[in-house]
């Protein structure tokens, strides 16, 4: 609105102050409406639009708000006779006697006008004063600051300004709490046009005008207020938008179709825009099949480049840039007169080497939603803004980027544009122009990152969504400032189109809690819902870290649509059962064949799945003294080629066991111990999670102690991956012991682990400290106290030597913050940080990392140089 303060234009970057005319785009973007006048186009975003608003110089009035009719001489703001009128609003020039006050109101002349164009006479015949938002007042003594409304009003529940409260609060006559707190939320109106009383929204144009009254722009034309009469500087009009051309795109329908025009009911304003009984909403619903709204269509971005011919697909299949499989028997020899049932196979896939040149890889669709919430004001909100701004750099300028912000409602900011140096400055501009405000609705944040994806005209091989908060959904979820009836299901928060299911494929939403107070639940189903990735971040200034590492995975996809096959070859072998995670696999009933859908990988990902096979006596198999080879299963994979969009069949050497008569003691495949004991460790996280949230907290740190102590049996000593996997579960069991620290950051830690464990994917978790008092797997170490910087750089925890939050190994008693003053605590021999995920961290993630470190550590060591950059 024109009073807001704070607004800005959104063209000339001013301020909207008070009494300045403002124009809200269907795009809903805000500007003066001078700087877009006779525009047909967003100068933001570039979307068309239906109607183009027009103004001109308005007919000289007597002052800039002067009614219609000329008034007498001496007016004052509104043109009234400061000393004669009593009411301010009234366009009656004869004079009354002075009043008792400037604001109080005598007897009203019978064609005065209140504030919002209602006749005050039909208030002066009430039997109770009305206060200004339309309450009763039970005394008889003129109020100075009320005001007189009129006219039938629809049935609705009693709001709490319309049920003798007065202006701040208080009761007069009812005794309902002011704050709702022994009722639910009254039914509250949507703003509305205030010429047809429909409601207004998201892709509708509209127009506050400088008395602060809003219009749809098509509602009316001319200098006069049709409400109250004020005349404007101005002259608005409306002019049709030229015809679209043939590359252009389309105006997108609007969200709310206005209402039929009812002259019997006059505007109401209502602070808060709960749902109405006329049906119309404001903000999330619960899912109802009558309450369905139309979705805007965001079509119009930017075209892609286009994409490769193909015509050195051959040369490049045939190199090294094709999946890879491998299989892996857990014995090698069965004995031949033996029958052995569950035999574990590892089937390995990785995907091909990264591209050489950053032009062959596949270009990318990236949509970012990011919390502005009143929670991310100071410190947080700069620190995504570099993090955003280390993302543009590295886009390419095949990718494109949309970014979409939320607070109590959400709204697309950058269309999907193509990061070519121009796009790059525009997306870095809107970046820098985020403000904190406002509540948190992470649901119509993902609303409008689909309709962003979903209304492309053109498409980018790869898609995908990332999505940061740091706090709680607070509307969708059941929260205050949630329509009445919404559940309390975490799948409410996301549209169907980026549900995932056998029969969908969708991008992938990779989500990041921030700091902690964030819903890790919800964070972690939206991801599992999706297909992607949970990652914690309780460091805050390794943000871009952790952004780095999900960009390198994103800009390095290789393999699209996997699908892995298993063939039974010998008669009398089948397959049990298959271990794959969140991958979705299928064993045909008689148990000759199975596969596992795989999806995406990233260039050099890997993905391990068990198979369980039983298999038979082999009497008769081979006539050789060591009783021959039994083969087992056929593995074979077809795949999309990202950058090609081929299809690409490969195979591997068919996986067979030896059948001596006799069989000596015999080591198991090293592979295959690991993967066992890394299934058997994400299942026991899933089950500590489980015990934490009935409260059975040292029943969770017991299942996560036992399989630190089931490592030594696993045949594993020595093994890298396995030392890391420990030193992980003892971490996650120091954070699940206690009730205090489980809430804090221990949920949040094992969802994270079991989101990048069920993936085989690498996610984030950056912390302060390790909160594992014991030794290393790799030697004593002392327990790390509390203040210890650690944090990890390629996914998961890793030690910073020194935390740009001034904790680390120190002697001194504090040290410099953004934050203030933080303790240090001496740490000479921290233990070392357990790294989550690290064995699912490509190549091509590690590096991205290890450029957003550089770049940290350039910026702090510049002059005047900050944990937020130069100064």
């Amino acid at each position: 609105m024109a009073s807001s303060s704070g607004s800005q234009c959104e063209a000339c970057r001013g301020g909207i102050g008070l009494w300045q005319e403002a124009f809200t785009s269907e795009c809903a973007h805000t500007f003066h409406l001078r700087c877009v006048s006779g525009s047909a186009a967003c100068p933001v975003c570039a979307a068309r639009w239906s109607d183009a608003p027009a103004t001109g110089p308005a007919p000289a009035p007597a002052t800039p708000f002067s009614f219609a009719s000329i008034p007498p001489p001496s007016t004052g703001l509104f043109g009234q006779l400061p000393s004669s009128t009593p009411n301010p609003f009234s366009s009656s020039s004869t004079p009354n006697p002075a009043p008792a006050n400037a604001f109080s109101f005598a007897t009203p002349p019978p064609s005065s006008t209140g504030l919002f164009g209602q006749t005050a006479a039909a208030a002066a015949n009430s039997s109770s004063q009305t206060c200004l938002f339309g309450q009763t007042s039970p005394s008889t003594t003129q109020n100075p600051f009320s005001f007189s409304f009129s006219g039938p009003q629809p049935a609705s529940p009693p709001s709490p300004l319309s049920t003798g409260r007065s202006l701040f609060g208080q009761q007069t006559q009812s005794t309902l709490n002011p704050f709702w707190l022994d009722s639910a939320p009254p039914a509250m109106r949507t703003p509305s046009c205030a010429v047809c009383h429909g409601a207004t929204g998201r892709g509708q144009a509209t127009v506050t005008s400088e008395c602060d009254h809003t219009f749809h722009l098509r509602c009316f034309s001319g200098s006069v207020c049709p409400v109250c009469g004020a005349r404007w500087r101005y002259e608005v009009t409306v002019a049709q938008s030229p015809p679209l051309n043939p590359t252009s795109s389309p105006p997108r329908p609007p969200l709310f179709q206005p209402p039929a025009a009812n002259t019997s009911t006059p505007f109401r304003f209502n602070p808060f825009p709960w749902p109405s009984a006329s049906g119309i909403s404001f903000g999330p619903q619960p899912p109802s099949s009558d309450t369905a709204r139309p979705v805007p269509v965001f079509n119009d971005d930017e075209p892609v480049e286009r994409p490769l011919d193909g015509r050195d697909t051959a040369q490049e299949t045939a190199s090294n840039r094709v999946l890879v499989l491998k299989t892996h028997c857990e014995h090698p020899a069965v004995a031949r007169d033996s029958a052995l049932d569950n035999l574990a196979v590892l089937v390995h896939a990785k995907g091909p080497a990264a591209a050489a040149e950053a032009s062959e890889r596949a270009p990318l669709d990236l949509v970012t939603v990011l919390d502005v919430s009143g929670s991310m004001s100071g410190p947080k909100l700069e620190l995504l803004k570099k993090s955003m701004g280390f993302v543009i750099d590295h886009l390419g300028p095949s990718d494109r980027l949309s970014i979409v912000i939320f607070s109590s409602n959400a709204r697309r900011i950058i269309r999907l544009t193509r990061m070519s140096d121009g796009g790059k400055v525009s997306a870095k501009r809107a970046v820098e122009s985020l403000a904190a405000t406002s509540t948190t609705n992470i649901g119509d944040g993902l609303r409008v990152a689909a309709e962003v994806l979903d209304g492309r005209r053109h498409r980018n091989p790869i898609a995908s969504v990332i999505l940061l908060s740091d706090g709680e959904d607070n509307h969708t979820l059941g929260g205050f400032f949630s329509a009445a009836g919404c559940s309390k299901s975490y799948n409410d928060l996301v549209p169907l189109s980026l549900r995932r299911s056998n029969d969908h494929r969708c991008p992938p939403v990779h989500t990041f809690g921030f700091g902690m107070d964030h819903d890790a639940a919800a964070m972690h189903a939206i991801a599992e819902a999706t297909g992607g990735t949970f990652s914690f971040i309780q460091n805050q200034a390794v943000l871009q870290d952790s952004f780095a590492q999900c960009i390198g995975g994103l800009l390095s996809v290789a393999v699209q649509e996997a699908r892995v096959d298993v063939e039974c070859l010998h008669p009398g072998v089948r397959v049990r059962t298959v271990k794959s995670g969140r991958y979705e696999s299928h064993v045909v009933a008689d148990g000759r064949a199975a596969s596992v859908d795989v999806g995406e990988l990233y260039a050099d990902e890997e993905r391990r799945f068990l198979l369980f096979l039983d298999v038979p006596v082999a009497a008769g198999d081979g006539a050789a003294e060591d009783g021959g080879v039994t083969p087992l299963i056929k593995v074979s994979s077809t795949y999309k080629d990202a950058a090609t969009g081929r299809s690409v069949d490969v195979a591997c050497e068919d996986a067979s066991v030896r059948r001596p008569v006799v069989v000596a003691d015999m080591e198991p495949c090293v592979e295959v111990a690991w993967e066992l004991f890394r299934v058997e460790a994400a299942e026991d996280i899933a089950a500590a999670r489980a015990a934490a949230e009935r409260g059975e907290h040292a029943k969770a740190a017991r299942i996560l102690d036992r399989r630190q102590e089931a490592s030594a049996a696993a045949g594993l000593a020595g093994d890298e991956r396995c030392a890391e996997l420990v030193a992980e579960l003892r971490e996650l069991s120091a954070r699940v012991a206690d009730r205090r620290e489980y809430e804090q950051t221990g949920r949040a830690c094992l969802l994270a682990g079991m989101s990048s464990h069920a993936q085989q994917r690498a996610s984030t978790v950056q912390l302060f400290a390790s909160a594992a008092p014991s030794a290393s797997p790799f030697g004593a170490t002392t327990g790390c106290l509390p203040g210890a910087s650690m944090g990890s750089p390629f996914g998961g925890f890793g030690q910073l030597q020194g935390s740009p939050f001034g904790f680390g190994a120190s002697t001194g008693a504090s040290s410099s913050s953004p934050f203030g003053e933080l303790p240090v605590f001496s740490t000479a021999a921290p233990a070392p940080a357990p790294r989550f995920g690290f064995s699912f961290a490509t190549p091509a993630m590690q590096s991205m990392v290890e450029s957003s470190r550089k770049a940290r550590e350039q910026q702090q060591s510049e002059p005047g140089g900050s944990l937020f950059g130069p100064k």
